[in-house]
């Protein structure tokens, strides 16, 4: 029986009312099994509460009513009680495939739950669904949900998923409109395979769907230097093609829709040398963690960021030209040499690299390191250090992007 191990108890909550404690393992609400949070959440708004618990090996029942728009105010160890949804793809790009050996375990695992895409934004391809998973999508309205769909044409996504047994997302996804389930997808494109007839065809399929469909995320495909597959990342001519593809459909759409509908992700702009939209060419939507709208988002927060000469800024080649832009401070790139130099982002440094770079150079009294590159369990990087250790390495103060009221999360671009 799956139970959803609590960690904190909210300080004079509903929970603590009820005589909850961290450790116990809530089994049921209400005589429903609960297989994860938003289980918990949906059982958990009537007003009488029936919770059943585990406490060291024993079972019992703990009975509490519950005030209008009262949170249970419980934190548990996991999302989810019955485990992880596995990917079953092997797409080529896939970044988990392109890890290096030896880092921590939770890299090494391929997602594919539509209840983490509810809770967190997590794209998922919709390929391991079943037909209790309907149900409850429509049941409990898990919306909006977040689909890496790369392409409409069936034949081809099974292709590039590598899963012969991949259902029609076209299909899927007017099952989700029929739901009333608003749907963000996103499309990673990859020279010679999805890009050209085949990116207008999903564009425009994409598009007949609006408003169930939100918004279509367009981002290259990015490669590490582990990686072993015969996908390569796009040349910048054929980045030149997608973009203006690409802004020719917002035109079209902005005037049919009233909306862009689709989103090319920063990397676009900064690699072509194109300016970045206005906020209002978002649309009002967040799509950063994809990398949409992350620059524009740190450039709307620059001119409230107090920059010291003092301060040495560390960031991805990527990012780079648009901190000087609007930094007094000493800027520095760091080169990936941990994954390649091809991956240019700062939310993929390593502390490693940013060691070795920096080590004998001329620094600042501070530096200020981003903060993407801390979003390891409890604030590691991925090559699992703290940034107290880069201090103690460096010789210098350290900060992330955090610690100063910055929005430089937006440096995963």
């Amino acid at each position: 029986m799956p139970a959803g191990l609590i960690a904190a108890v909210a300080p004079g909550s509903l929970a603590e009312r009820a005589g909850l404690q961290p450790e116990d393992e809530l089994l049921s609400i209400n005589d429903r099994l609960l297989r994860d949070v938003i289980d918990v959440r949906f059982c958990a708004a009537e007003e009488y509460l029936a919770l059943r618990v585990q406490r060291g090996g024993r079972e019992f029942t703990m009975e509490v009513e519950r005030q209008y728009d009262e949170p249970l105010g419980l934190e548990f160890a996991h999302p989810t009680f019955d485990g992880l949804r596995r990917c079953d793809n092997r797409c080529e790009f896939c970044f988990v495939a392109q890890m290096p050996p030896g880092l921590r375990p939770s890299l090494y695992v391929k997602d594919d739950d539509y209840r983490y895409s509810f809770l967190f934004g997590n794209y998922i391809t919709l390929t391991n669904l079943n037909e209790a998973d309907w149900e409850r999508i429509g049941e409990q309205h898990l919306s909006p949900l977040y689909v890496s769909v790369h392409a409409t044409d069936a034949s081809l996504r099974r292709q590039i998923l590598r899963n012969p047994a991949a259902p029609d997302v076209m299909t899927q996804l007017r099952r989700l409109a029929d739901l009333g389930i608003e749907v963000h997808t996103q499309i990673v494109v990859t020279p010679g395979l999805n890009d050209g007839l085949y990116l207008e065809h999903s564009i425009s399929g994409l598009a007949d769907l609006y408003p169930a469909v939100r918004s279509i995320s367009i981002v290259p495909v990015g490669l590490t230097r582990y990686h072993r597959g015969d996908c390569r990342v796009l040349k910048l001519e054929e980045m030149r093609i997608v973009f203006e593809q690409v802004t020719d459909w917002q035109t079209v759409l902005r005037g049919y829709l009233g909306v862009n509908l689709v989103y090319l992700s920063d990397e676009w702009y900064l690699r072509l040398n194109q300016e970045v939209p206005p906020a209002e060419a978002y649309d009002g939507l967040d799509l950063t963690e994809n990398g949409v709208g992350l620059v524009r988002q740190f450039l709307g927060h620059a001119s409230r960021i107090t920059f010291d000469t003092s301060q040495t800024l560390v960031t991805g080649m990527l990012f780079a030209p648009v901190l000087r832009s609007v930094a007094d401070a000493d800027v520095i790139p760091v080169v990936n040499r941990f994954f390649g130099e091809a991956v240019t982002v700062a939310g993929l440094l390593t502390t490693r690299d940013v060691i070795e770079q920096l080590r004998g150079r001329k620094l600042g009294d501070v530096v200020v390191l981003p903060s993407a590159m801390f979003g390891g369990p409890e604030g590691q990087s991925l090559d699992e250090m703290w940034p107290r250790e880069v201090a103690e390495a460096l010789g210098r103060r350290v900060l992330t992007g955090n610690d100063l009221d910055w929005s430089l999360s937006v440096e995963r671009v």
